[in-house]
């Protein structure tokens, strides 16, 4: 008789559609290179692209910050080497890269597929019987193509042992979808709180003078992709109203896209501010960083504008843990995750920004509020939750094989 394997000993395997920016690859990585260091599991990942082109921008594995989280905490990470710019079929794999799946797959007990895009290799992976663990981060199934319908498989076929949801409108609207509620679960969305925490007064000073923003300043961050989920336009034409409003104010842009090299972000500025280059200025477009915690500790506000897809955004855990006062559109989980602590808007670009700046105005007296809450955004119970799935999706799978 085989014995299964101890929680210690048992094998993950992560799969990615790739390494790029996102708040979905950040949390799963968290995930991955905590459990991983901790020793509970033993955790590995594979990657399909070695490189994506996404929101004007080029990111290569090698480069990108979860990436070299992964590999710095020990985690294996492989790639089947594929380009978006190869002109590939996404749909279609080839015998080797198959085989080089497959190979990896057999090597673990469990396999975690960040978010439902991976699903498509592993249900042309016949043969090979582990139990999957589907990790989501959206609330608008509709919208991610033939993924659903590779989940939907997954389900059908057996190979899906459990679905993890970070927010209930995520396990809501996938339910909705089709995917049977018995496998979906809810592990809410956790970080690091060592790292994202509020800087010394010095501290925070010296950050926003390398940004050459000056210490009386309001400052907004919007740490998101250029994506039409994100509503950059939006975005925009809010930071249009709050520079016209706030003499004083400056507005930061992070995340892929968000630079002058994507002329649709160029665009859109030049729309908003064609008639007021004088408050461009104070509009700061810095792209993907790897230091978000810096950025946000320089910041009074943290903005989301999407309009559609969100769960339960990390930029809104992230920055409010770092001191900034939390500003959403009511969108997925963002009204209950900032209840309390900052403020849900309407899609009027004048209200978001006049919003802003009365959050800005109670940044102190909210700092009580972001202490106490604290403990319930801590990645360790998000690890646990994590950690405890995993487990009962492998001693599930040994006791369907115990009844055949």
């Amino acid at each position: 008789m085989t014995l299964s394997p101890s929680p210690r000993d048992l094998r993950v395997l992560s799969l990615y559609e790739g390494f790029f920016a996102g708040g979905a690859r950040q949390l799963h990585t968290t995930v991955v290179a905590g459990l991983h260091a901790a020793g509970r599991q033993r955790h590995a990942a594979l990657s399909i692209h070695a490189q994506v082109r996404r929101e004007a921008t080029v990111q290569r594995m090698t480069d990108d910050h979860r990436y070299q989280l992964l590999r710095a905490a020990g985690v294996p990470v492989t790639t089947l080497g594929r380009s978006t710019d190869d002109g590939l079929d996404p749909r279609r794999f080839t015998d080797v890269e198959l085989a080089r799946a497959a190979a990896a797959v057999r090597r673990a007990d469990v396999v975690m597929s960040l978010k439902e895009q991976p699903l498509r290799l592993v249900n042309q992976l016949d043969g090979v019987e582990r139990p999957v663990v589907a990790c989501l981060h959206r609330s608008d199934p509709e919208h991610q193509g033939t993924a659903l319908d590779d989940l939907l498989v997954a389900a059908r076929t057996g190979r899906l042992a459990a679905v993890v949801c970070c927010a209930e409108s995520a396990r809501d609207a996938y339910r909705d979808a089709g995917v049977p509620a018995s496998l979906l679960r809810v592990v809410p969305n956790g970080i690091n709180l060592a790292r994202f925490r509020p800087v010394s007064c010095a501290r925070r000073l010296a950050l926003r003078g390398a940004e050459g923003i000056g210490p009386e300043a309001t400052v907004v961050v919007f740490a998101a992709r250029f994506d039409t989920m994100k509503n950059p336009g939006l975005f925009v034409a809010s930071a249009r109203h709050f520079l016209e409003r706030e003499p004083a104010g400056h507005v930061l842009m992070c995340g892929a896209g968000m630079s002058e090299a994507n002329p649709d972000l160029v665009a859109e500025l030049d729309l908003a501010f064609g008639d007021r280059p004088d408050l461009l200025t104070r509009v700061h477009a810095l792209g993907v960083r790897g230091d978000m915690e810096l950025v946000f500790a320089t910041a009074d506000v943290v903005a989301l504008t999407s309009v559609f897809g969100e769960a339960a955004p990390l930029c809104l855990i992230e920055g409010a843990m770092c001191g900034a006062i939390p500003v959403t559109t009511p969108v997925g989980d963002s009204a209950r995750i900032v209840e309390g602590i900052g403020f849900v808007t309407g899609f009027d670009p004048a209200e978001i920004a006049e919003t802003w700046i009365q959050a800005a105005a109670r940044r102190d007296d909210l700092g009580p509020a972001l202490t106490r809450v604290r403990p319930r955004f801590s990645h360790v119970r998000m690890l646990a939750g994590y950690a405890t799935l995993i487990e009962r999706a492998h001693r599930g799978a040994g006791h369907r094989l115990a009844r055949v």
